[in-house]
């Protein structure tokens, strides 16, 4: 167990990184983070900044020394150069290693139970070909390592788009679509001796591939799949032996919860977390990864909606704070580009009755 005062080490500087040195501030524990990039908004709020490549193995070396115990907060963090200092890195970092690849991730939920989307390798524009004939169309060609947020995808809606389209020269894989009724996230915290905890799921909205609303709470159609998909996110973590936040993303579907993907860290879609549950994912977290007992995951409000601040939109952000209950949390990036995550903004409704009003 980490006392107060010790030093929590962040691989990665975003914004993620940043809200969960402020978890740690709480808790009386330092935090130093290690980013190859200098623009740190983590950073901003840490004790130290390690910026360094992440193959450059005397100053993980030295990042590490420093550190009581060590996270991360982004899924890219590259595995290779962690392997000398796996063991001090929580969770391990083979839930990384199963995370980064597509195909890799798919068939360890198959073995667990779940379902994912039809899916089919592609490395060559033939077999893009063969995988649209296959699985049919519309669907969507993503690389098999990185992208994020809409990033690294290409949407194919139909035969003559497939035929038009150059594969990149990097291995893909093909997805159907998913003919669902709503996105949902089980988001779990699990401890250092197994105990696992569940957020409430906010049923989540996409714009442009990038989360704009979670709201909770969600519809009947996300309530009635609850039950399997917070089984397969379990399994998912006891198999990993995972320690800490553990995201799972999922479609309501009529045949039953499609898997979507893994967030082996805290998520966008649990940001509500902080003002409107017990205890945030963040500080949850950190709880887990220094050894402490969970904290209560229950919601404390009726009816809450978390927007993401995209772009420009940051430029008008404070006027926002003229309405009642609602938090915001800037993140301190400089330039607020297209598509760029500036910030969010959660709003509560503390009166049930009037929790319609809101949306």
């Amino acid at each position: 167990m980490l006392k107060p005062g010790g030093t929590i080490g962040i691989l990665g500087g975003g914004q993620l990184g940043r809200m969960m040195a402020m978890s740690a501030a709480q808790l009386g524990f330092h935090t130093i983070i290690y980013a190859p990039e200098k623009d740190s908004v983590a950073a901003e709020v840490s004790r130290d900044f390690f910026c360094n490549k992440w193959d450059d193995t005397a100053a993980l070396t030295a990042f590490i020394q420093q550190c009581d115990a060590v996270t991360w907060e982004f899924e890219n963090v590259p595995v290779a150069p962690l392997a000398p200092i796996a063991d001090r890195i929580t969770p391990h970092p083979r839930a990384l290693e199963t995370a980064q690849d597509r195909l890799a991730e798919k068939r360890f939920v198959e073995e667990l139970g779940g379902a994912p989307a039809a899916y089919a390798t592609v490395d060559t524009h033939e077999e893009l070909m063969r995988a649209v004939e296959r699985i049919g169309t519309p669907g969507i060609l993503k690389t098999r390592r990185d992208g994020y947020d809409g990033k690294g995808q290409w949407r194919i809606g139909s035969v003559r788009d497939a035929e038009g389209l150059r594969v990149p020269d990097m291995p893909a894989i093909y997805e159907g679509f998913v003919d669902f009724s709503a996105e949902f996230s089980v988001i779990l915290v699990r401890s250092k001796d197994g105990e696992i905890r569940y957020w409430d799921s906010a049923e989540n909205v996409h714009e442009n591939g990038i989360l704009a609303h979670s709201t909770i709470p969600a519809g009947a159609a996300i309530a009635d799949q609850l039950k399997p998909a917070r089984a397969l996110a379990a399994a998912i973590a006891q198999r990993l032996d995972y320690v800490g936040v553990l995201t799972c993303e999922f479609f309501a579907t009529a045949a039953g919860p499609v898997f979507n993907e893994m967030a082996p860290r805290v998520h966008n879609s649990g940001h509500w977390t902080i003002e409107g549950a017990a205890t945030s994912q963040f500080e949850n977290h950190i709880r887990a990864v220094a050894g402490l007992p969970l904290g209560d995951t229950s919601t404390i409000a009726p009816h809450i909606v978390m927007d993401n601040i995209i772009g420009k939109a940051a430029n008008a952000a404070l006027e926002m704070l003229s309405q009642p209950d609602t938090h915001l949390h800037l993140y301190g990036k400089k330039q607020a580009r297209d598509g760029r995550k500036m910030g969010h903004v959660t709003r509560i409704t503390r009166d049930a009755e009037s929790s319609g009003s809101t949306q």
